[in-house]
């Protein structure tokens, strides 16, 4: 028994090493296949970068916002590496059943450990286990986070690690009896009810035994390494050593998600000037090796956990789009194109193919045949990503909030969708028409200029209040904040009510103020996330230019938007064109004079309320806490939240430049959005974005006529609440007419 033992794990144990090892290997030299970065974006501030890798690591950061799953799961995650040891003895048991770790082997408290640890890592993988079963795509379709998972890869991974834990919990048993224990103590905290099984057997049989499970407990590991190293694209597997790097590598080296900000176009790790691009530059991504080499990584790194699907505004709506199928699929292209790419395979910009005949010869047929796919196709072009997938996203942002591993989707998504404007010119017709607008009237609306002041001649008439326009009534000297009113809030009428309530309680606050006017131009965001990133740095260069120069004599650049994804580019996209100012969005400014008491809200305004949190101020900002102090400062208002809010809250379905694209698959975003609020039979949706507003408000007008709403419900910014809570009574004999326009959702 005892040579058999040995042979067999030895053998396991040889080809487990050279085959994961090998593995490991391939995979580093597949990941290297990528584009370069810029340098020093991945590995700036390395002493921060450790802190985040064991933060998010010991702390599972992302993972324990998932209660039980989390917990059992930082059990299994650090058990793998801290029952490292166990597998060493298990070594040394095969040569003598007696063995022990040299000075630690019976010290108490690392008994204690190697017990409790073994036991919860075993209850851990068994309730992730249990997790699974329940939630079988066979049993809950695609509401299962598992759907579109390869099966076979999780379950394998969980039952090795079941296995062992049950082989570690078996030999602490056996050893007791071995030992000849007699009660309970700390080295054998969870085992002692094994030990007292075995007792009585003879030594011969327990030696068997431990020389038996000793052999098990390694075989397992290493058929596991086995399995591995003959499967390199196993994200499930391969995530538990991939993941540190993937940490490591994000791409905000303060620890932050890959949020906010998109980063510029780059082309063999330099960004693009776009008044003169190299001849030779790379405009997005049109192959799978011209996504970044931190891409390639994010994609072997994916554990198909499928948090990213169960909270993807698409995939919940009926769409094709899942960002977890998404990064399979890339990961399954690259992985099955490689050998072609190893072998210096490769098309250039015509199409031709960069190798010889010599350096393809022994390349296999099936990675020849991948290379031929298109990474954007229908079906039957044979597409790795289906074009349906490609322009249903709403970059949300819920994915990159929730993964685990820190996979930058958002950013591979328009990286594919930059090469289909700028060189395929195939997008959404119904974008075509905004992005021609953008470029000849400066707004999606192709409105005239002008129009952007009617919000100003309106309030003037409704209030006498007059919004001054910086430059020309009022020096920047003068100013506190320059108000960017943006194309929404400037020239669509439900979008207006909110500017008219916002400029009306800075005049009420006293708070001096002014805008651009006619100088005012979109700020691009649509049309950096639809992917046409030439016009994005057209119209924000434009934008900077502008605020650098009627900002210059200011004593502070402060900029305030009603529009956070206004807020979230001029904030954090605008300081990589050069433009670098103060910017707020506007309920952080309401709440601040409330605070403040320049802002008193006295008037009931009697409802239950619910607030939708915009995508581009909460998730890509992480500003969740100024609306609802402002709902909270109104009295009368009962506020009562929906399932999906602050971090995991649900998108309207305007963001990404969806806003200008029809919903013509599966169930609109906006519906199923405000079916969550009717939930609740609220009397106010509330909002802080002038696109949610209009997404949630063109929702409930429907659902009033369908009768599926009470036609009193009111869809309103948290500034038109505060302002109707602020503003004096009228007198009883004008109550009738007196009502604000701002209140009327």
């Amino acid at each position: 028994m005892q040579l058999a033992a040995i042979v067999i794990s030895l053998v396991t144990t040889l080809v487990g090493t050279a085959l994961a090892a090998r593995a490991a290997l391939y995979i580093y030299t597949f990941v290297k296949l990528g584009a370069d970065e810029p340098a020093g974006a991945r590995t700036g501030n390395p002493v921060e970068r450790v802190k985040t890798v064991a933060k998010e690591f010991f702390g599972h950061t992302r993972m324990t916002t998932w209660g039980v799953v989390g917990v059992a799961h930082w059990f299994v995650a650090t058990g793998f590496f801290c029952l490292i040891l166990t597998l060493v003895t298990a070594f040394g048991q095969l040569f003598d059943a007696s063995f022990a770790l040299p000075i630690i082997g019976h010290w108490w408290p690392y008994e204690l450990f190697e017990q409790a640890v073994g036991l919860l890592t075993t209850l851990g993988i068994l309730v992730l286990i249990v997790v699974r079963l329940l939630s079988l795509p066979g049993r809950a379709g695609r509401k299962s986070r598992f759907a579109g998972s390869i099966a076979w890869h999780a379950f394998f991974v969980e039952y090795v690690v079941l296995s062992i834990g049950i082989c570690i919990l078996v030999l602490g048993g056996l050893e007791g009896a071995q030992e000849g224990v007699t009660g309970y103590g700390p080295a054998y905290a969870a085992s002692y009810p094994l030990v007292l099984a075995f007792t009585g057997l003879s030594t011969q049989a327990l030696h068997n035994l431990i020389w038996l499970f000793a052999m098990l407990k390694i075989t397992i590991s290493f058929t596991w390494a086995i399995t591995i190293g003959l499967n390199p694209s196993m994200g499930v597997a391969w995530h538990r050593f991939l993941a540190f790097f993937n940490i490591f590598f994000k791409r905000e080296q303060d620890g932050g998600v890959a949020l906010g900000a998109l980063r510029p176009m780059t082309s063999g790790g330099q960004p693009i000037d776009f008044e003169d691009p190299a001849d030779d530059a790379v405009f997005g991504v049109s192959q799978v090796e011209e996504f970044s080499w931190k891409g390639l990584l994010d994609f072997s790194t994916c554990t198909e956990c499928g948090r990213c699907q169960s909270q993807c505004p698409a995939w919940n709506t009926g769409k094709p789009l899942s960002p977890k199928l998404l990064i399979m699929n890339l990961r399954e292209h690259a992985y099955a194109k490689a050998p072609y790419l190893l072998a210096g395979g490769g098309k250039d910009a015509e199409g031709n193919e960069k190798a010889t005949a010599e350096q393809l010869a022994g390349v296999p047929a099936a990675a020849l045949a991948e290379a031929e796919r298109p990474l954007i196709g229908t079906a039957e072009e044979n597409g790795v990503i289906d074009p349906d997938v490609l322009w249903s996203c709403t970059t949300c942002g819920a994915c990159v909030e929730q993964c685990p591993v820190d996979i930058e989707h958002i950013d591979h998504i328009v990286d594919m969708r930059r090469y289909q404007v700028m060189i395929e010119s195939s997008f959404p017709t119904e974008a075509g028409t905004m992005l021609k607008n953008l470029e000849n009237k400066g707004n999606p609306w192709g409105m005239a200029t002008k129009a952007r002041l009617d919000w100003v001649k309106e309030l003037k008439k409704e209030t006498g209040i007059e919004v001054p326009v910086i430059g020309e009534d009022i020096e920047p000297a003068e100013v506190e904040y320059l108000y960017w009113v943006g194309c929404a809030g400037a020239l669509e009428d439900r979008a207006k009510k909110t500017t008219k309530a916002f400029a009306e309680l800075l005049h009420t606050a006293g708070v001096k103020f002014a805008i651009l006017g006619k100088e005012e131009s979109c700020t691009g965001d649509s049309a950096r996330r639809l992917g046409n990133e030439f016009l994005f740095q057209m119209l924000g260069a434009q934008n900077v230019e502008t605020l650098n120069t009627v900002l210059e004599d200011a004593p502070v650049k402060r900029i305030v938007a009603t529009c956070p994804h206004c807020f979230n580019t001029i904030a954090n996209e605008y300081p990589q064109l050069g433009g670098h100012f103060e910017v707020i969005h506007h309920t952080q400014l309401l709440q601040h004079l409330v605070d403040e008491g320049r802002l008193v809200p006295v008037n009931p305004v009697e409802g239950l309320i619910t607030y939708h949190d915009p995508c581009y101020l909460g998730r890509h900002n992480k500003v969740y806490t100024p609306p609802r102090e402002i709902i909270a400062a109104v009295p009368g208002l009962r506020n009562e939240e929906m399932h999906r809010h602050k971090e995991r809250g649900f998108c309207c379905g305007a963001g990404g430049a969806r806003m200008w694209m029809e919903e013509r698959i599966g169930k609109r975003i906006n519906t199923e959005r405000v079916d969550e609020a009717l939930s609740l039979n609220p009397d106010i949706i509330s909002t802080a974005c002038p696109f949610c507003l209009v997404m949630l408000s063109d929702s409930a007008n429907g659902k009033k006529s369908e009768g599926a709403a009470k036609e009193t419900l009111r869809v309103v910014d948290v500034a038109q609440l505060l302002l109707d809570s602020v503003k004096a009574i009228p007198d009883a004999s004008t109550a009738d007419t007196a009502q604000p326009e701002t209140a009327v959702g």
